[in-house]
């Protein structure tokens, strides 16, 4: 089971209604797939605090839409942080046609298989990973983010 310790930087992720549910049901979802137990730190904040964040632990000056912190494993029962900034995540929905709970749920499960040590940087561990976030994606009802029309 996946405990979550939410924190609202930005006042206007409350768009989404229902918002802690959403973000349970992306961990359990991701934990579907790929199973842990442990507390997960999330925060919703806005595009400039993921450009701060962006900058100080990947040198990238610009905002980016989730920053996954992996844990130590001696800091277990922690997971990790996970960072997710409202206006990229906004833009990329609006862009992609979807509602940005469908968009943050995609964001939550990526970050989440992050913790766990999954990566994107070679096509094998992308088609890992982007197999494992189909699929949980699937479970709830949420199309595929990698089809293009």
């Amino acid at each position: 089971m996946i405990e979550l310790d939410l924190i609202i930087e930005d006042d206007q992720w409350s768009a989404i209604p229902d918002l802690q549910t959403v973000c349970e049901t992306a961990f359990k979802a991701g934990a579907n797939v790929e199973p842990a137990t442990g507390l997960v730190s999330l925060l919703l904040a806005d595009n400039d605090a993921l450009q701060a964040l962006n900058l100080q632990f990947r040198g990238k000056d610009k905002p980016t839409d989730v920053l996954s912190f992996p844990a130590d494993p001696m800091d277990r029962p922690l997971l990790g942080d996970i960072a997710v900034a409202l206006g990229v995540a906004q833009s990329d929905a609006t862009e992609q046609g979807k509602p940005l709970a469908d968009h943050l749920t995609h964001l939550l499960i990526h970050g989440y298989l992050h913790l766990l040590g999954h990566d994107h940087e070679t096509a094998a561990e992308a088609e890992t990973m982007e197999g494992l976030e189909i699929k949980a994606l699937a479970s709830l009802g949420i199309d595929n983010p990698y089809l293009t029309d």
